[in-house]
């Protein structure tokens, strides 16, 4: 091969700020501990298996194949030959602490063989189990154990997962052999086919081989060697891609490999296999949640083809080992500090811990875990912060069915089956029962209704409101991945007979038959499914979602949050939402009310009425400075182009015109033509129509200052603070042009009113031009008294992004996925703040303005600022605030404080805003 050892851990130790460690690394029985392992080369699971030996909890000895070997893999389709050889190296250790030999005839030693990126992607990547058992070892591992049933049960899942995983044979071909044979044999559950019937499995799975025109390997070391290449190929299936896609997961090396000794769950009566939580992860109540199943291996209940027992009954069953597994749970959460995901294996009554990670949650666990460890002792408020995502945030900005909605009729007499509660919440939908069709009519709402789910549906249950199944318990894919998502789940629900061939649900009691696109409700939080749509209604914003948002504003030196308001109701709910005042309201949005659009034509095309317009704008701003009242409201003038406003050419007739006073449709053509633009984007628009037509500016000038005394002659203690932003600036002149027009008109309106006003000006830097000279911006001051002109810079980044990277916005929808796809682009720039160009523009911006005028306020408000990754970068720049839509404002709350708390934790720059901006800023580095 090209690529030879060196080659291959050169890669691992050229990430970026990480130690040169091997290639494979050991964990359990003999192997050294590992200082410091790192999740980004091992993996979340294999952190947790070194982390578990570190600790004391037994775990099956095996090693991790560290991440950078994937890409090496990727690249190359192999590893070298060295790296094979230590993989034999560790192999031999292994054997050497359980005194048994890989491919042994008499006494074989069998691995699993997991997949485990740094970021835990459930059911999305391969699992091999029992690998090492061929026609000689299977008869070994018969004869050592005792237990013929077991060894062909352990060999049949080998077969099956084989075929499926490396060599690519639907799992279909082999499920299909084993239903006729209990149907033949007249069983219904696995567990009921004797060693017998399972020997003839196997004969019929080899069968299935041939058919495929597939072999299966019977050299042990040859099954191990596919394997790992399965599992780094899984790295980059369509199913792993997508759920990285949904939940946007990038910069990571890749998947690592974990080989482990096989313990086996599925010995017998004495043994059993378990998947469990620290605390409930759909409501976050501090008590054990999980499920096992007796004689099985763990593929079993995470796959939801047996419905399990909860976790609660295995005291009885196995008490010794029940009580060690409560003991390393407890010892696990106190260890991470979060709330643990386990699996674990009971061989003959002996428990072993397979794997443990922070467990996936619901918004509402996230809230309820992170207060209660606070409270517990075990995390700061700051620590905690960083436990609650952003995505837990938007799931509690979710639907729910209203309290007084459970003892109606329209719920209580459609309950129609009942399941397993799988992810809480509510959700109403149209009945699909195909991934493809779920996708398809996604805009419909739709809810996705099949036996189990597999990580090929990952697609249609993302595209779902919420997903019903009638196999598998709370730990199955289905409710693992909803949980994950916030997306409400009723589980294992016995209660529907499904025909997804028919496309129809049958109510096992009733006998009423569901068919696609009829419409039902599920209440994720008790597992009923309700015929019809339930009213929903939005969650209250209090208890600890209430108190963690608060933790967040108060993180010392983090970025505050405002909202994008645009009427009086918007600022209420953005000031309910915690929304520090108003960032951006956009003056255009009022002039469209259908009763004030005729007036707004009619001052654009014969300069009449624009007195009728203030008094509207006047009234609108009154409304949001009253709902702000003691908060900033940053108000921007007229922005948008003319023609916005006007008619189509098509929709003009003569009673339109008439409607305009005008004499006929052909005078009024006429006008709306003159006013064509080829770009418009770039035409006679922003700071551009106030200086062509200085009257707009005025009067919106005035409506701003007018309302504000109107609030303060009929309260004398009210507070309105409006900021008066000039938009769409290139230059100098056109600033101070604007804000000298701006500033007068105030002093005069507040003069006549003999009010005394406290109002800022300043400008909207979205023009590249504008934030290269932004320090000569900054330094404009007021010819009258001396005093800057402008007091904040308010970033609009929609605008920015475009006129930086030429790319238009509403257009940009027919290549950026395809740039995602090929790598081009990581994000899309319109969502995440493309740091290295745009990014860099405006940090350079903010330290010319802040170098000549140090009290100058620096924000952003374009869309960027509710987007958490954004945000972190904001943070890190040095930022004051950043405005979102009020629906956001949650999710940039929580993203701000975090973001404050991870920089102080990194050890990065811990000076204050001011001094970070200016001293990491692009004019330090020599880049201007």
């Amino acid at each position: 091969m090209a690529v030879d050892q060196d080659t291959a851990a050169t890669m691992i130790s050229g990430v970026p700020g990480k130690d040169r460690v091997p290639a494979v690394v050991p964990f359990g029985g003999s192997a050294p501990k590992v200082p410091n392992p790192d999740k980004d080369i091992l993996g979340g699971k294999g952190l947790g298996l070194q982390e578990m030996s570190s600790i004391g909890i037994d775990v099956p000895p095996g090693f991790t194949l560290t991440t950078p070997l994937c890409q090496v893999y990727d690249k190359h389709g192999d590893l070298p030959e060295e790296l094979w050889a230590e993989v034999d190296k560790a192999i031999a250790r292994v054997e050497a602490d359980l005194g048994r030999k890989f491919g042994d005839p008499e006494n074989p030693l069998l691995f699993s063989c997991r997949s485990g990126a740094k970021i835990s992607m459930p059911g999305m990547m391969d699992t091999v189990l029992n690998v090492g058992l061929t026609k000689e070892t299977v008869e070994g591992l018969a004869k050592s154990t005792g237990n013929r049933r077991f060894a062909y049960d352990a060999y049949r899942r080998l077969l099956d997962m084989f075929g499926d995983v490396v060599l690519g044979i639907p799992h279909e071909a082999f499920e299909d052999k084993l239903e006729s044979l209990k149907n033949r044999v007249g069983v219904l559950d696995d567990v009921d086919l004797t060693a017998e019937h399972l020997e003839e499995l196997c004969e019929s799975y080899y069968k299935v081989y041939e058919e495929y025109g597939k072999v299966f390997p019977q050299d042990a070391k040859a099954q191990v060697k596919a394997c790992i290449g399965a599992v780094f190929g899984s790295w980059n299936s369509e199913r792993a891609i997508k759920y990285r896609e949904i939940n946007q997961i990038t910069s990571l090396l890749g998947t690592a490999c974990n080989i482990q000794a096989m313990v086996f769950g599925n010995l017998g009566p004495t043994s059993g296999t378990g998947v469990a939580f620290s605390r409930d992860p759909g409501t976050g109540k501090n008590e054990l949640k999980g499920e096992y199943l007796v004689n099985a291996q763990g593929e079993d209940v995470v796959a939801g083809i047996r419905t399990p027992l909860p976790i609660k009954a295995m005291e009885e069953k196995f008490p010794e080992a029940y009580d060690q597994f409560l003991k390393n749970v407890f010892k696990l959460e106190q260890h991470f500090k979060d709330m643990q995901d386990v699996e674990f294996t009971v061989e003959n009554k002996k428990l072993w811990m397979l794997q443990c990670r922070s467990g996936k949650r619901t918004g509402q666990a996230a809230f309820m875990i992170a207060n209660d460890m606070v409270d517990e002792g075990l995390l700061t408020p700051e620590e905690a912060l960083l436990k609650v995502e952003p995505d837990h945030v938007q799931q509690m900005l979710h639907p729910t069915f209203a309290s007084d909605v459970f003892s109606s009729p329209v719920y209580k007499d459609n309950i129609i089956a009942v399941g397993l509660a799988g992810g809480p919440g509510a959700a109403v939908g149209k009945v699909v029962f195909s991934t493809h069709t779920a996708e398809e009519k996604t805009a419909e709402g739709v809810i996705l209704v099949r036996e189990n789910t597999s990580p090929e549906d990952v697609g249609g249950m993302w595209a779902s409101k919420g997903i019903l199944t009638s196999r598998g318990g709370v730990t199955s894919h289905a409710a693992v991945v909803a949980r994950g998502w916030g997306k409400p789940c009723v589980c294992g629900c016995d209660d529907i007979l499904i025909d997804e061939e028919a496309k129809t649900f049958v109510v096992k009691e009733t006998g009423e038959v569901f068919k696609e696109g009829d419409v039902i409700s599920l209440n994720g939080s008790t597992g009923e499914v309700i015929r019809g749509a339930v009213p929903t209604t939005f969650p209250e914003f209090k208890g600890s979602f209430g108190r963690i948002l608060g933790w967040a504003d108060d993180v010392e030196d983090s970025c505050k949050v405002l909202a994008n308001a645009d009427s009086g109701p918007d600022a209420k709910k953005a000031r309910e939402l915690g929304a520090k005042g108003i960032g951006l309201t956009r003056t255009e949005h009022m002039f469209f009310d259908p009763k004030r659009l005729p007036i707004v034509r009619g001052w654009i095309l014969q300069g009449k009425g624009l007195e009728f317009l203030g008094e509207f704008q006047r009234d609108d701003f009154k409304d949001i400075l009253h709902e702000m009242d003691g908060l900033p409201v940053t108000i921007r003038l007229l922005d948008p182009p003319l023609h916005e406003f006007l008619p189509k050419i098509s929709e003009v007739d003569e009673e339109f015109a008439k409607s305009l006073n005008y004499t006929d449709a052909h005078t009024l053509i006429k006008d709306i033509e003159e006013m064509h633009e080829e770009n418009p984007m770039l035409g006679l628009r922003g700071c551009r129509l106030g200086i062509c037509r200085s009257e707009l500016t005025v009067m919106q000038v005035e409506a701003i200052i007018n309302a504000a005394a109107d609030l303060l002659e009929a309260n004398p203690n009210a507070k309105p603070l409006p900021r008066i932003m000039v938009p769409l600036v290139g230059g100098v002149a056109e600033f101070e042009n604007q804000a000298l027009l701006v500033k007068r008109t105030a002093e005069r309106v507040i003069k006549d009113r003999n009010v005394n006003v406290v109002f800022e000006v300043g400008t909207m830097i979205e023009v590249p031009r504008a934030a290269l000279v932004s320090d000569k911006i900054a330094a404009v001051r007021d010819p009258k008294d001396g005093s800057f002109l402008c007091q904040f810079f308010s970033y609009g980044t929609n605008d920015m992004t475009q006129m930086t990277m030429g790319i238009s916005r509403d257009d940009a929808g027919e290549f950026i996925p395809k740039y995602k796809e090929l790598g081009i682009f990581e994000f899309d720039p319109f969502k995440t703040i493309d740091t290295e160009g745009v990014g860099w523009l405006l940090h350079l911006s903010a330290a010319k303005g802040r170098s000549v005028n140090p009290n100058l306020s620096l924000s952003v408000c374009g869309e960027h600022g509710g987007d958490p990754k954004s945000i972190e970068f904001f943070d890190k720049v040095g930022l004051d605030y950043v405005s979102c839509s009020p629906f956001r404002v949650p999710v940039a709350r929580i993203s701000a404080g975090s973001a404050a708390v991870r920089r102080q934790l990194k050890g990065g720059d811990g000076s204050k805003k001011q001094e970070r901006l200016l001293k990491t800023s692009p004019m330090q580095q020599g880049r201007t």
